[in-house]
């Protein structure tokens, strides 16, 4: 049954814009003095973890999550704002369950979904896993020709013995130059990995071309290329504990696809050093595992991703939208490091 997941807050007015960028890491995300309306956090008042999103050519915006609901949710939205729930990626008939060297891959569960439009189809990538067993981890992929399904699983990319890396899981799709790479990893380090994608959409490794990014301290890894710069994002902390999760969403920058990725200091991610880009306050704690940054009409970028919310906690990892503002030195953060309550809206025209 299709629902929408409206904002339950009664909307406030106040004067909102359009600039992305602040020097100050404290200045509020606007100086413009048009009239609308705010939204409200969570944008996602249900279970939703780890957020994947994609804006489709008619301007839709389709949101994807870990299996809290059964077979990978989807989502759609005209505003990144108000989110109605359409279905899922796959049924009890369609959904893979396999995992290789695993007799009971059927336990395994579908986590971390990851949307691309590639070679004129929507490919979701997947990790289908088991908790606490590390080597027990695959990445998969499925394709439909809509961004709403059905997806057809398409087989493994790789898994964990393949590439000989423990938890091998939040994988992040990544094209560049007509290249195909694949970011992955959760604190047992972090890596990259040249891909063959062949017209029908066959994706293997080119496992010869394994690198490593990042240290263990880093999982959830997403991408962003601005101004020269690639963005590498990733959370730290403890995902899934509730009120004790100490998730914080995470920074580093390199000139390079392959780094070094570095903090303000220089200090090298590979160290596990980095910036911080959003951390817990006093309503939302876990706040981590964001979907690749998406652009409203007027180039603003916007970070979805999931917290618990203190005084709903039974609602688990809900989902909460905040602007991606960049510094004078570009380095990216969200306003006071801090999930907002209320904020300008994304302009969407």
């Amino acid at each position: 049954m299709k629902y929408i997941l409206s904002l339950f807050s009664s909307f406030l007015l106040l004067a909102c814009g359009g600039n992305e960028s602040s020097a100050n890491q404290g200045a509020a995300p606007s100086d413009s003095t048009t009239t609308v309306a705010e939204y409200q956090n969570p944008v996602i008042r249900i279970s939703a973890p780890d957020p994947t999103a994609i804006r489709v050519k008619d301007g839709t915006y389709y949101l994807y999550a870990t299996e809290d609901i059964h077979n990978l949710p989807i989502f759609k939205s005209k505003d990144l704002v108000h989110w109605e729930e359409i279905g899922t990626a796959f049924t009890e008939e369609t959904r893979p369950n396999f995992v290789d060297n695993n007799p009971e891959g059927k336990k395994a569960a579908l986590w971390a979904p990851e949307i691309r439009y590639i070679k004129g189809k929507y490919v979701l990538f997947y990790s289908l896993a088991e908790w606490g067993n590390h080597w027990i981890s695959t990445i998969g992929y499925a394709v439909s020709d809509s961004p709403e399904g059905p997806f057809t699983p398409k087989g493994k990319v790789f898994n964990s013995r393949d590439v000989d890396v423990e938890n091998s899981i939040d994988q992040f799709f990544y094209e560049e130059d007509g290249k195909y790479y694949m970011l992955w990893g959760s604190f047992r380090n972090i890596y990259i990995m040249e891909l063959n994608v062949t017209d029908n959409l066959d994706i293997t490794p080119k496992v010869e071309t394994k690198q490593q990014l990042a240290g263990n301290a880093y999982e959830a890894i997403n991408l962003w290329k601005r101004n020269g710069y690639y963005y590498l994002f990733a959370s730290v902390g403890s995902c899934c504990e509730g009120e004790k999760s100490t998730y914080t969403t995470v920074v580093a920058r390199s000139e390079n696809l392959f780094g070094p990725y570095v903090n303000k200091k220089g200090e090298k991610m590979l160290d596990n050093a980095h910036e911080t880009v959003l951390h817990k306050n006093s309503r939302f704690v876990g706040t981590g595992h964001n979907a690749i940054l998406q652009l409203d009409d007027e180039g603003n970028t916007w970070m979805l991703y999931h917290a618990f919310e203190l005084s709903n906690l039974g609602a688990q990892r809900q989902v909460l939208l905040d602007q991606i503002l960049w510094d004078e030195d570009g380095w990216p953060y969200v306003n006071k490091q801090e999930p907002s309550e209320s904020a300008c809206p994304p302009v969407i025209k």
